[in-house]
């Protein structure tokens, strides 16, 4: 439950978000800045799982330090759903705005699924509870606030854009951009290009330590993500995720992942159904995450 600004809970939260960066250079490897030349591995049946859940799948994983690499799909289209709250977020992190600011949050900015924000319409909340919001609980009008933070989908696609990602289409905010259809390109990216993106995000050097370390330590305190690329990973490896819910099944996960005594793995697993009210299965993405660690040892 995100507190208001001044409540000791929050406090302490803030502190361990922000000592972070110092914790991780000490539990975590090294990792390169600049990608690590690539090297083919067997690639796992992704096509057998595809037919054991009736659904597409798309699969881009890279180990940051071997370079090797799994791909299956990873350069088709899928929506990204609510997975594009860790790049909205992000961009608000680099501009380097003040995360104790407090942002008004009205009765006419709500929107489906807000459980966090939903309270706050008498005391508004810090910019960094709304990327905690949206980071940790999915809190959709969050993920619109975040929007109205950086000048709306144009603001992301220019912040994507300053990474190198020319490949992602961001049209609509929260929740129209989870009104998917086969072949609509709105709102969709892929799992190469959003593997990249994460990436430069929770790896690279744009941030700087303090403000990757917000933006790490919501995503590992993630309360979604439990039976996706959490529960396809072995018992001691840390996860820093985002998941994404929208039509046709589209059920979404990418994350960073820590094995012990090494270098992380980025992944992502987008997924989706022919049929629009076709319900979604966490398995999948749990299954092909286990499939892609056991060749990514």
């Amino acid at each position: 439950m995100i507190d208001p600004e001044g409540d000791p809970v929050f406090r302490r939260l803030s502190l361990a978000l922000l000592t972070l960066a110092a914790l991780t250079s000490c539990a975590t490897p090294a990792t390169p800045t600049t990608p690590a030349p690539a090297a083919t591995v067997t690639q796992p049946d992704f096509a057998a799982l595809e037919k054991t859940f009736g659904a597409r799948l798309g699969v881009y994983a890279i180990d940051t330090g071997t370079g090797r690499e799994i791909a299956y799909h990873a350069d088709d289209r899928f929506a990204y759903a609510s997975t594009h709250k860790v790049f909205t977020a992000a961009a608000i992190l680099h501009r380097g705005d003040d995360l104790h600011r407090m942002i008004t949050v009205r009765s006419s900015d709500l929107v489906p699924y807000s459980p966090i924000t939903e309270k706050h319409l008498d005391t508004g909340m810090s910019l960094q509870s709304v990327l905690d919001a949206a980071l940790r609980y999915s809190d959709n009008t969050a993920g619109n606030l975040m929007f109205r933070e950086i000048g709306g989908p144009e603001g992301l696609t220019a912040d994507l854009h300053r990474s190198g990602d020319t490949v992602t289409h961001v049209d609509r905010i929260e929740p129209a951009l989870n009104d998917t259809a086969p072949g609509d390109i709105r709102d969709t990216t892929t799992p190469r290009a959003w593997a990249a993106d994460l990436r430069a995000a929770v790896l690279g050097s744009a941030l700087g330590p303090d403000r990757q370390a917000v933006l790490t330590g919501m995503m590992r305190a993630s309360t979604t993500g439990g039976n996706l690329i959490r529960a396809g990973v072995p018992d001691g490896w840390q996860v820093a995720d985002k998941t994404g819910t929208a039509d046709y099944a589209t059920r979404n996960d990418i994350a960073v992942v820590w094995p012990p005594n090494r270098a992380p793995i980025v992944l992502a697993v987008l997924s989706d159904r022919p049929q629009k009210d076709a319900k979604a299965d966490d398995k999948l993405i749990a299954q092909a995450t286990a499939a892609v660690v056991k060749v990514l040892p």
